[in-house]
């Protein structure tokens, strides 16, 4: 079986971008090319440019990491700008004919492939699903790792500041970033870059950044010159200036960007993987076909754990205090905000007996100065500045609850089941996937609401949780061999 993945970024990529996408499709590449029945190749696009800019192209990987790159591509010029918010709304995230044309001639000359396996559209346009046609003995499979399809911005989180549950017809979309981004700048930013790593200068090496910074900053110039002169032109001769789209234009065409990406995956997609039930309830309510769309939770080597830890049958230390836990970033829509606001009300009698340990890069001034304010209140403040895996079972051993407190439909946080692979109970968010680890209703809180949090810390302190209830309910989580094995079985279906 030979089987294409795509990803807009490398998942050996020496920035280290992508999250826990290129986590997994790092995992999963691992895995299936220890398979003699598979043969695996990686395609990506979206970042890699000419400078000055051609065409679309593909070509054979010819920079960064090579080690098992064998049959590793990428596409050069992609009319869609990766990631999403560098190109927030084109229509070229819908249709762009040229790209789609560089992805057809890979297909051609690399494939046929049995199965083409999306883990995102960013990077191409979603017309690229159309292979079917052309390829109609070749499964598509899309992955749904975020909420692109449906939300320009990816993660229906409007503003930086709130959940977005109903993007009134595309208008809220058109105040939704709250900060502009320059397509040319960031283009000739990354054609700058490709043609670094072209050149053996590597990413992340002081050579790299040196050379980048100090040709950005020429480059930053040279944009703004060229935007003076196009604007002398146009005030010095009679062409009629371009007149910016109105809100409403705007409105229609975002939402006719919902739409078609919603159309398309429905006509030419074979399998629509959910990592999550939540993800798979949401994708149905805006539209695509619930015949297609499956619940595929994603395998990680974090699962071994499960098998090496015991369950905590008990919430409470000797001492009556309970020691919380939070990893991940300090950021508003992962709750972190929301987190230290119920820390900070919670009624003195059970603040006293609440320890709280942040595993976490250090976030802004605020953030840290009430993190730090926070020792006077609770039994006791640990802040660890990030953590690497390896770290992952020494910091959690003192560890008894793992708080997941998300303000956005978080599809299936890494964090949740990095902890609840080493038999933490975790309290949730009742929004997005974390929730489906416990499956435990008395371990779960209203997202956003204080009270409800307070109320499941009062349970907790009160030794009204039934262990022996959560556990039995809980899901285990997927390894990489139960999960490499449900792919190929979603694959060889139908």
């Amino acid at each position: 079986m030979r089987v294409l993945f795509y990803n807009w970024v490398d998942y050996l990529d020496a920035e280290k971008r992508g999250g826990g996408v290129s986590i997994y499709q790092r995992n999963v590449m691992a895995a299936l090319q220890d398979r003699k029945d598979v043969n695996v190749s990686f395609l990506t696009a979206g970042l890699s440019y000419d400078l000055p800019s051609k065409r679309p192209r593909w070509e054979a990987l010819r920079h960064g990491n090579r080690l098992r790159r064998a049959q590793h591509y990428e596409i050069i010029n992609s009319g869609v700008l990766a990631p999403a918010h560098h190109s927030f709304g084109n229509p070229a995230q819908v249709d762009h004919p040229e790209t789609q044309k560089a992805f057809f001639d890979f297909i051609e000359e690399t494939g046929p492939y049995d199965v083409v396996h999306f883990n995102n559209i960013e990077g191409l346009p979603v017309s690229v699903l159309s292979l079917k046609k052309r390829w109609p003995m070749t499964k598509v499979v899309l992955s749904l790792h975020n909420y692109y399809p449906f939300c320009p911005q990816v993660n229906l989180w409007y503003q930086e500041r709130k959940t977005c549950e109903d993007f009134d017809g595309g208008n809220k979309c058109t105040f939704c970033l709250t900060g502009g981004h320059d397509a040319n700048h960031i283009r000739l930013a990354n054609g700058l870059a490709y043609r670094l790593k072209r050149r053996g200068v590597e990413a992340g090496s002081l050579g790299f950044h040196l050379s980048f910074v100090l040709a950005m900053r020429y480059g930053r110039s040279a944009v703004r010159l060229l935007r003076r002169v196009k604007s002398l032109f146009k005030r010095n001769t009679s062409v009629v200036a371009h007149v910016s789209p109105t809100q409403a234009e705007q409105a229609r065409k975002l939402s006719s960007r919902r739409r078609d990406m919603v159309e398309t995956i429905n006509q030419h997609c074979d399998l629509v993987l959910c990592v999550s039930d939540a993800v798979r309830e949401l994708a149905v309510r805006y539209g695509l076909r619930q015949e297609i769309c499956v619940t595929n939770y994603i395998g990680t080597q974090q699962a071994e754990a499960f098998a090496n830890t015991k369950p905590r049958t008990h919430l409470l230390r000797q001492d009556g205090t309970v020691s919380l836990g939070f990893l991940g970033y300090m950021r508003r829509d992962k709750g972190f905000m929301f987190l230290l606001e119920a820390l900070e009300t919670l009624p003195k009698e059970h603040a006293k007996r609440v320890r709280f340990t942040a595993a976490a890069r250090a976030g802004e001034g605020e953030a840290m100065a009430r993190l730090s304010a926070l020792n006077s209140h609770l039994a006791e403040v640990t802040h660890m500045d990030g953590y690497s895996h390896d770290d992952l079972d020494d910091l959690l051993a003192d560890i008894d609850v793992g708080v997941v407190p998300v303000l956005w439909h978080d599809n299936l946080p890494q964090v949740a089941i990095e902890l609840h692979s080493r038999h933490i109970p975790l309290l949730t968010a009742d929004m997005g996937g974390a929730k489906e680890l416990g499956n435990c209703a008395e371990m779960t809180f209203t997202a956003g609401d204080i009270d409800a949090f307070h109320d499941r810390i009062a349970a907790i302190l009160d030794n009204r949780i039934d262990m022996d209830a959560y556990w039995y309910s809980a899901r285990p989580p997927t390894t990489m061999d139960t999960h490499i094995n449900e792919l190929i079985a979603h694959y060889a279906s139908g």
